[in-house]
């Protein structure tokens, strides 16, 4: 596993006991965690995965001309669809199995 998806995990796993400790009205320790948000290359990571234009909107969820102005360059995908495209770059088959499934 990439340290993005190990990242990502020790993450969600203290977001979940931070939840469990607050319902029962414990003191909680918060970790803050700085994510990178850099700019992510939608078609290099769409080649990667072989996938055509219409297929990663699709599974971005987003409409093809939206799609194709993020591998123009006119515009940058933002919050969830920039995060799976990461996922994507670092862990494609994970990322592949999941939707497939």
């Amino acid at each position: 596993m990439s340290k993005f998806g190990t990242e990502l995990i020790e993450a969600m796993q203290e977001a979940l006991a931070h939840a469990q400790a607050h319902s029962k009205g414990e003191d909680v320790n918060i970790v803050i965690h700085n994510v990178d948000v850099e700019t992510v290359d939608a078609k290099a990571v769409r080649s990667k995965l072989k996938l055509t234009q219409e297929q990663m909107a699709l599974m971005l969820g987003t409409s093809v001309s939206g799609y194709r102005k993020w591998e123009q360059g006119q515009r940058q995908p933002g919050g969830a669809a920039r995060t799976l495209l990461r996922i994507m770059d670092q862990e494609p088959q994970a990322v592949l199995r999941v939707l497939a499934g």
